[in-house]
C-alpha cells in the first residue's frame, strides 16, 4: 500500500473538516475522491501535502508516518499536486513554471526527459513553451499545473479538481491524459466534482460527505449505487 489514512481529523478553527477520515491508495491505482462542495476533498489532499496539519489521526506513505511534514519534505519525498484553481506562475513562460515543478531535479539529462514527457501528454504546451502562464487559457494552464507537478518525478499524483471550468473537450483531454499517467506507473488520488467522469476513469472511489467517508469501493461499484446516482451522476 502506498498511502493509508488512519482516522484523519482535521479542523479549520472551530470547524471541523475531517472527521475519522480513513482510506487507502495501493501503487499503480487511480482512487477517485467524489462528494459536494464542502465535503472535505480539498482539505483531504492539504492534508496529505503538508498543507494542513491534522488534529489526529496518521497519513502514512510508503509505510511511513508523514503527517505534519512540510510540504517540501513530501515533495522530495515523492508527493506532488496539482491544486485546484491551477496554481501557475502568471508571469512566467511555459518553460519557467515546468523548470519550478523540476527544482529538487539536479540531472539536467533528467529534467530534459522530464519535459519532453510533459510535451508528449500535453503538445499544446510544446506549442507555447515561451508564452506567459498568465496568457494561456484555462485548459491550458490546467494541463501546465499537471506537467509542472509531473517535474518532480512522483509517486504519488494528487489532482484537485482538474476539470473544473473548462469545456466538455478539454475535460477529454484532460482525463485521458490521467490514463496515461497511469500507464506509465504514477499513481493518481483524484478529486473531481464531475463524478461521471472520475468514476470511468478511477479503479476505486471514496464517497465524503460532511467530512466522513459515507462509501467506498470499485469505481464501477460506486457508480452503481443508487444513493450515488442519484446524488452525484444526476439519474
Amino acid at each position: 500500500m502506498l498511502l493509508q489514512l488512519e482516522r484523519l481529523n482535521v479542523f479549520y478553527g472551530g470547524i471541523h473538516a475531517l472527521r475519522d477520515v480513513s482510506l487507502s491508495v495501493n501503487a499503480g491505482e487511480v482512487v477517485a475522491l467524489i462528494g459536494a462542495n464542502g465535503a472535505g476533498k480539498s482539505t483531504t489532499l492539504r492534508a496529505i501535502t503538508g498543507l494542513r496539519s491534522p488534529r489526529s489521526g496518521r497519513i502514512v506513505f510508503e509505510g511511513q508516518d508523514i503527517a505534519g511534514l512540510p510540504a517540501h519534505t513530501l515533495v522530495a519525498r515523492g508527493i506532488s499536486m496539482a491544486p485546484e484553481g491551477r496554481g501557475v506562475f502568471a508571469n512566467l513562460t511555459v518553460l519557467e513554471n515546468l523548470e519550478m515543478g523540476a527544482y529538487l531535479q539536479t540531472a539536467k539529462d533528467q529534467i530534459a526527459r522530464d519535459l519532453d514527457r510533459g510535451f508528449t501528454l500535453f503538445p499544446r504546451l510544446k506549442e507555447r513553451v515561451k508564452q506567459k502562464a498568465g496568457t494561456l487559457s484555462g485548459g491550458e494552464q490546467q494541463m501546465l499545473a499537471i506537467a509542472r507537478a509531473l517535474m518532480s518525478r512522483p509517486k504519488l499524483l494528487l489532482l484537485d479538481e482538474p476539470s473544473l471550468g473548462l469545456a466538455p473537450l478539454v475535460c477529454h483531454t484532460i482525463f485521458s491524459t490521467i490514463d496515461e499517467i497511469k500507464a506509465t506507473g504514477t499513481t493518481v488520488l483524484l478529486v473531481e466534482q464531475n463524478a461521471n467522469a472520475a468514476l470511468k476513469h478511477a479503479d476505486r472511489a471514496y464517497v465524503l460527505e460532511t467530512g466522513s467517508v459515507t462509501l467506498e469501493g470499485t469505481a464501477a461499484e460506486i457508480a452503481g449505487d443508487k444513493r450515488v446516482r442519484e446524488a452525484y451522476l444526476g439519474e
